[in-house]
């Protein structure tokens, strides 16, 4: 369960996010939709503790999140816009990497991101080096990465845009099946057939959050 309370993030003065408050039960997707730089990535990088609040707060099972290794600790996963990989390594490496962090065993991590490559169509790609595979395929691995995780929150920040549409549905099908296993799913997005295949969905303009369909 995410809980967001009253939360605002200013970069040098300028408001990306202004009071915000949302809650996504477990089992549920929220799509937050809006133009760019309405305020999207920001809130998604704020939960997941990897920029400061101003104000407000995040908590996770009613546990407060100040920084981004207590939301990593307390099962807060984000897939980054731009896939945010580690391009000299390669597409198995990069989803073993926070696995191992957390000292899952490794056979555990063998398991995990060998699933998670085949549930993308990446099976026979885990060698190759990042920066050997198309956009499309990287987005991909981002994705796997964070459903090798297994969270129980996952935020996917724009993670079908460089897709075609038999992967895009994909990746969606996979998002709700995180939703399925008991995880609280947000996923910002330009593509309103992602926002009404949501649980919810909710709009962002100039950092402020309106209610399209409430969960």
């Amino acid at each position: 369960m995410i809980t967001v309370t009253n939360l605002t993030v200013a970069y040098d003065g300028l408001v990306a996010v202004a009071d915000v408050s949302l809650h996504v039960p477990p089992g549920f997707v929220l799509a937050v939709s809006g133009p760019s730089g309405a305020g999207k990535s920001s809130l998604l990088w704020a939960i997941a503790g990897a920029v400061p609040a101003k104000s407000g707060q995040v908590e996770v099972d009613g546990l407060t999140i100040g920084d981004r290794p207590a939301a990593a600790a307390h099962g807060i996963v984000l897939i980054p816009q731009g896939n945010g990989l580690a391009r000299v390594l390669t597409a198995r490496e990069n989803l073993s990497m926070p696995l191992l962090a957390k000292r899952t065993e490794p056979e555990a991590v063998d398991r995990h991101v060998e699933q998670a490559l085949a549930d993308v169509g990446l099976q026979d790609s885990g060698d190759h080096l990042v920066e050997e595979l198309s956009g499309g395929e990287q987005q991909r691995v981002a994705v796997a990465r964070g459903l090798a995780q297994q969270g129980r929150v996952i935020l996917a920040d724009e993670s079908t845009s460089e897709l075609d549409g038999a992967n895009r549905e994909r990746v969606l099908d996979l998002l709700r099946r995180e939703a399925g296993r008991g995880a609280a799913v947000i996923i910002a997005t330009h593509d309103p057939n992602v926002a009404a295949d949501a649980d919810g969905h909710a709009t962002m303009d100039e950092g402020r959050l309106t209610w399209q369909r409430r969960l």
